[in-house]
């Protein structure tokens, strides 16, 4: 009984929530929110080396036909693919304006993140004061492939 009243508590939120505020998406972040899944980026990156049909595409991976069906139609209301008929079978193949729209969304985030970086570090320069050196660098060098680790099987 307590279940039940979770669920449909639960249910009424989602559809209150949904209908209330409304998701904003800018043009590439939903190409970016498509690609979260490891198999529809496994499609993407096949489809990139060149356009194919649903069961070259189920061929190659784990799953079956139907539901590369459906990762592909999540690709394609994303805008990242787009398909032709070619006789009985469609062809998926890489939509290059979404593939653009992720690009300048991803530079966009980038220029933000430096942009900021450059202000933090012109911040930070300001209030240091005058003839203050870098830190020094640790005294024990840190472990990676030109480290100690390195040695050690010889």
């Amino acid at each position: 009984m307590r279940r039940c009243r979770l669920v449909v508590i639960w249910r009424l939120t989602v559809h209150w929530v949904s209908y209330n505020l409304r998701f904003v998406e800018t043009y590439g972040s939903a190409g970016i929110a498509a690609l979260g899944d490891p198999t529809r980026r496994a499609i993407f990156e096949s489809l990139a080396r060149r356009p194919k049909a649903v069961g070259e595409l189920a061929a190659e991976l784990p799953v079956s036909r139907p539901a590369v069906s459906q990762h592909l139609r999540v690709l394609k209301d994303a805008g990242l693919v787009t398909d032709r008929a070619d006789g009985t079978r469609r062809i998926y193949q890489l939509r290059q304006q979404g593939v653009q729209a992720i690009h300048g969304y991803l530079d966009q985030m980038w220029g933000q993140a430096m942009a900021a970086f450059q202000a933090e570090a012109r911040r930070a320069a300001s209030r240091a004061p005058a003839g203050s050196q870098a830190p020094e660098p640790p005294a024990t060098p840190r472990p990676g492939p030109a480290g100690p680790a390195r040695d050690r099987g010889s």
